[in-house]
Formats: structure tokens, C-alpha cells, sequence
């Protein structure tokens, strides 16, 4: 049986390689690779809590304030905090900006340039695609770049700066906004629709939010754009068409989120667990991490992360990778914007798993289904933010404890596990969304998400396209991935 290997790959943060076993010209078997051990773990024990807020953001430089999100919660669960109304919407704020910000830089610059290839050369919408959408000088980058950086102002207003910022604090944000921010705030937000509305859409947002359906979606593709801009989720769409993205890339059918976006009774995206088409909800206590196939000591007892070791053993029998094997009551699952609106009951999404797994066209619709449903919510808790009002509460740690943050990053569910002894980090352990997703084997053999969602594509040699197209449907961040 021929076998592939793939890799490294550009355009993804961090390293990556995957291992194909292929068969009559398509994968019988995958592999996935996370090369790289990082060891944040290590670096945190015994250290001040607080020094988290510090060096967690430095894990990875895409998704940093999830990291700083993470952390606060975690401290201010052991600290027993609850941050006022204030903190809540700047820290909604703050963590959706860079959530947005990393969907559409996801889009452009990571996945779309794929369609540019020379392998889609004799396609009816590859000139067209490869003007727009070619690696560093299509016409999208230069207009993707600048939206991207005026909504990340917003950053300088609510954090201070962008990334590894330190403004996310267990009691809720050390920045307080005045009223002239609050309006800067709302304008940027403005701006940021309306290059949305233009060039990714074209159409407005609460049009697309609205969109029930397959059926409904096809239609509103084939209907007329605003003059003169189609919108690039049209021109995906009919490249999705074109190459049945729909039926590519179709891994596991359980789902998870930690719900994302505190509100004042709920969240806005609410948490759960989606398996084979009913809602659960979600008990973080049966997370348990499989070490049996990572580079990584430990017995073949999966653990809690709250009791989990990171400890690497590079020369280990049967290991492939640095990557542990986290499951949820023993079931793989994928994480991400898809399982974020499935487990929402969004009509569109439940419509893209009706019949079992995603697929690679439904995690690139549910981003951009995303960004539709969140930055009305933005505009919302711009306006109600009282700049009169405390941003954060503060309180002391205690000697003995611990605590958890869950958050929902871009990319899915994102956990860290923190222990205090003697007022010093004891444990502190993070499971990132692309842990979840590029996770190895477990003991019982059973693939991962990416493992399993590359079985049944085609892989003529290691420059396979498709294969591309599944793993970055998945939207990796390996420097997470390994920490």
C-alpha cells in the first residue's frame, strides 16, 4: 500500500505533518503529526499565578487573547471573582475581535489561495479566482489587510495593544472605556460591516444570519449581489459546487463547544454537545487525555486535565506525535465554528450536519455564518457599556485551589486547568482547539478528527489538493496544538 507523507505545510501556524496510507487513489488511513513540543506546562510550575496573564498569551500569537481569556477565568474561578457588567461586555468585546479577525484572515489568506493553484487551471472560475484570491498579490489581500487592521483598533481601545495583551484580568478589564472611546468603538465596528457587507457577503448581515437552509443558502446564491460585488462567500460557494466540498472531508458527527460569549442570563452561543443528532449537555468532568500514541509520559489510564501530566518522551514505542488525544467521555470530537452554531440550533447548520459529519464546505460557511451572527452582538455590547461604571473587580488568591477556564477561541473549545499549592502554580494544563481536532489515536486505536475526516480523499501524490483542503477546512494552530 503506497504511503504518503505531507508536509510541512504553508500558510498554518506551527508544524505539521500528515501520513497518508492511500488505496485505488484515496486515503485509506491517516496519520496527523504535531512535530513540535513547546512545553508551557513546564514553564509555568511553580510560578505566581498571576504570571499566567503574562505567559499564556505568548503561546500563540494568532489566538492570544483566547489564552488570556482562559486564564482570567481560570484565576478568577480559584479567586472566587465575578467581573461587573462592564468587564463582561469589554471582555466579549475584546475576544470576538480577535475571533473575527482570525475567520476572515482564515478565508482570505489561509484557505481561499488553495483555489488559485495550477491544479484548477482548467476550471471555468479559476482566472477569476486566481485575480483575486492568488497567495500575497490577489486583489482580496489588499483589501483584507486594511479592513483587518481598522478592526483591530479596537484592540488599542479595549486592551492596550494586539496580541499578548495583559488588559483581560480575572475580575474582569483593566482598560477602562470613556464615552469618546465607547463612540470610536461603535464607528470602528461600523466600518468593519460595512467592508463585510461589500466585499464578503454582499448583501447585509441579518440577511445572511437568516439563511435556514441548503436549500435556502443555494438560493441566495444564485440570487442577485449588490451591483458591481458578488461577495466571496457567493464565489466559494460556487467552487464548493463545482468540487462537492460538500462531501469532502466528512469525519466524526459528535460535536463539542464550551459556549462562547458570556450574557447577562446565558451565553450568546450556547454550550453543549452534539452527538449523532441530539443535544447533550456538556459535563467537563468527563474530559479525559489519551497519551498512548503522543510523545508524552504516562500510563494507558487517560486523565483529567485537572490531573494531567505534560512530560515529553520523544523516543517513545508507538508514539507519532506530540499531540495528545483529549475525548469527552471517550468519544472523539470535532471543535470549531461549525459545532459552535450546530450546538446553537442554528437552522443553517443543523441543515450542514443533517445528515452526519460536516464537511469542508460546512466549516468554511459556518465561519463566515459567524462573523454574521457576532458583530451584531459587537455593536450591542458597544452600546451598552456604561463608561461610568467599574470594568473590574478585584480580589486576592488564595494559598490552596484551583480552577478552570473555558472559552470558545476561533478555532473551537479551549481549556486551561489551573492548581495553586502553597501560593504557587502547582498544575497548570491547556487543551487548545486543534488538540481536540489533530489529536492522535487513542488506546483503543480510534482516530482522531482530522484522521478521520481524510479517510476517502483522493491522493493521487503528497501535492494532493484536496487533502489541502481538508486540513485547512479544519483551520489548524499547531503552536497551540502542543503548547
Amino acid at each position: 500500500m503506497p504511503r504518503l507523507v505531507v508536509g510541512p505545510f504553508n500558510r498554518v501556524e506551527g508544524d505539521l505533518e500528515v501520513t497518508l496510507d492511500v488505496e485505488e487513489g484515496r486515503v485509506r488511513a491517516a496519520s496527523v503529526c504535531s512535530p513540535l513540543y513547546r512545553g508551557f506546562e513546564q514553564i509555568l510550575d511553580g510560578r505566581s499565578p498571576t504570571d499566567a496573564l503574562v505567559i499564556v498569551p505568548r503561546i500563540c500569537g494568532i489566538c492570544s487573547v483566547a489564552q488570556s481569556a482562559a486564564a482570567a477565568r481560570a484565576l478568577a474561578l480559584t479567586m472566587g471573582l465575578v467581573p461587573p457588567e462592564n468587564g463582561r461586555l469589554a471582555a466579549n468585546l475584546t475576544l470576538a475581535c480577535e475571533n473575527l479577525a482570525d475567520h476572515l484572515t482564515h478565508f482570505y489568506l489561509f484557505f481561499m489561495p488553495d483555489f488559485a493553484r495550477d491544479a484548477y487551471g482548467g476550471r471555468s472560475w479559476f482566472p477569476a479566482t486566481r485575480e483575486r484570491f492568488k497567495a500575497q498579490v490577489g486583489a482580496a489581500t489588499g483589501e483584507v489587510l486594511p479592513a483587518r487592521t481598522r478592526l483591530l483598533h479596537l484592540m488599542g481601545l479595549l486592551a492596550g495593544k494586539w496580541p499578548h495583551t495583559l488588559s483581560l484580568q480575572p475580575g474582569g478589564t483593566s482598560r477602562a472605556i470613556v464615552a469618546a472611546e465607547k463612540v470610536r468603538l461603535f464607528v470602528l465596528l461600523r466600518e468593519f460591516r460595512g467592508f463585510v457587507e461589500r466585499a464578503l457577503f454582499g448583501a447585509p448581515l441579518e440577511e445572511v444570519a437568516a439563511l435556514t437552509s441548503r436549500a435556502a443558502l443555494d438560493a441566495w446564491c444564485e440570487r442577485p449581489a449588490s451591483p458591481g460585488e458578488p461577495g466571496d462567500l457567493r464565489r466559494f460557494l460556487g467552487i464548493a459546487r463545482d468540487l462537492d466540498l460538500w462531501s469532502v472531508g466528512r469525519g466524526v458527527s459528535t460535536f463539542l463547544s464550551f459556549g462562547a460569549y458570556p450574557e447577562a442570563s446565558r451565553r450568546l452561543l450556547a454550550p453543549g454537545v452534539w452527538d449523532a443528532g441530539a443535544l447533550q449537555p456538556l459535563d467537563p468532568s468527563t474530559i479525559r487525555e489519551d497519551v498512548s500514541h503522543a510523545w508524552m509520559a504516562g500510563d494507558h489510564q487517560p486523565r483529567h486535565p485537572a490531573e494531567g501530566l505534560t512530560l515529553p518522551v520523544p523516543d517513545k514505542d508507538g508514539a507519532y506525535t506530540y499531540c495528545k488525544a483529549p475525548r469527552l467521555g471517550g468519544r472523539v470530537v470535532e471543535v470549531g465554528a461549525l459545532a459552535r452554531q450546530v450546538i446553537d440550533g442554528h437552522p443553517l447548520a443543523l441543515a450542514m450536519v443533517a445528515d452526519g459529519p460536516g464537511s469542508v464546505a460546512a466549516r468554511v460557511v459556518a465561519r463566515l455564518l459567524e462573523i454574521a451572527r457576532v458583530l451584531p452582538a459587537m455593536e450591542r455590547w458597544a452600546r451598552e457599556i456604561d463608561p461610568g461604571a467599574p470594568f473590574c473587580a478585584e480580589g486576592a488568591l488564595p494559598d490552596e485551589g484551583g480552577g478552570f477556564g473555558l472559552v470558545e477561541a476561533a478555532r473551537g473549545s479551549l481549556g486551561h486547568w489551573l492548581s495553586v499549592r502553597r501560593g504557587r502554580i502547582a498544575s497548570y494544563q491547556i487543551v487548545a482547539p486543534t488538540t481536540w481536532n489533530f489529536s492522535p489515536r487513542d488506546a483503543a486505536g480510534t482516530p482522531g478528527a482530522l484522521e478521520q475526516a481524510l479517510v476517502g480523499t483522493p491522493a493521487v501524490d503528497a501535492d494532493e489538493v484536496m487533502i489541502q483542503h481538508v486540513v485547512r477546512s479544519f483551520d489548524p494552530c499547531m503552536v497551540c496544538t502542543v503548547h
